[in-house]
């Protein structure tokens, strides 16, 4: 875990998260996770994207969010706000609440992390937020929702922004529903009109509006 110590002062946060993503990188600290550690890289950002988990797609091409969910998610943000996938890698900070694909279930699908796995690779998340001092964080899906809202449900939560803390940082939050092409819910009512208020509420926040107005 990261501790920023006097010495902090003196370095800059790309230094910092830099250096974090060297360390994340090498964790080794699941035993059933299959590796390597995806990472979206250090970018310097008051934005920070949870995603749940990689696929088995992501540890191949080396980054979140690689195959046709992430297709789907900056789909969303390019109709939504004008934000090609490319200028949205570079400007905002994609973490995850575990790092590592998890492997398939036996009966088909991706396994779910468990609380164990999660508690492991919590570490991580917060010393991001250290770091980054976040202003705005968007948790994609039930599991990543989870870890900053007492009540998950899609249609209690997606549309609606939420002022949460963790690491000692106070942040809002506005969760999405995972694009998982698995899910119908962002395409039927009431989620596609829940989804499209999260969108509106995201591209208005004011440190949404200083990325893309430099």
């Amino acid at each position: 875990m990261i501790h920023l110590n006097m010495d902090a002062g003196e370095t800059t946060i790309t230094s910092l998260i830099e250096k974090h993503i060297t360390r994340l990188r090498a964790c080794r600290r699941c035993r059933l996770m299959q590796g390597p550690v995806v990472s979206g890289g250090p970018v310097v950002s008051k934005i920070i994207l949870v995603g749940q988990a990689p696929g088995d797609k992501e540890p191949v091409l080396g980054r979140p969010f690689a195959w046709t969910a992430g297709k789907t998610l900056f789909g969303w943000f390019q109709q939504a706000a004008g934000l090609p996938e490319e200028m949205f890698r570079q400007l905002i900070y994609m973490a995850a609440v575990c790092r590592c694909f998890p492997g398939k279930k036996t009966t088909g699908g991706d396994r779910v992390p468990s609380d164990d796995e999660i508690a492991n690779c919590a570490s991580w998340l917060r010393d991001e937020f250290a770091i980054l001092k976040p202003e705005l964080v968007i948790p994609v899906g039930k599991l990543a929702i989870a870890q900053f809202l007492p009540q998950p449900r899609l249609d209690r939560c997606v549309g609606r922004s939420f002022r949460t803390v963790l690491a000692d940082q106070r942040f809002d939050t506005i969760p999405l529903p995972h694009p998982s092409g698995a899910s119908p819910w962002h395409r039927i009512e009431p989620g596609r009109t829940l989804l499209a208020e999260a969108l509106g509420l995201i591209s208005r926040h004011p440190s949404f509006q200083s990325l893309t107005n430099t």
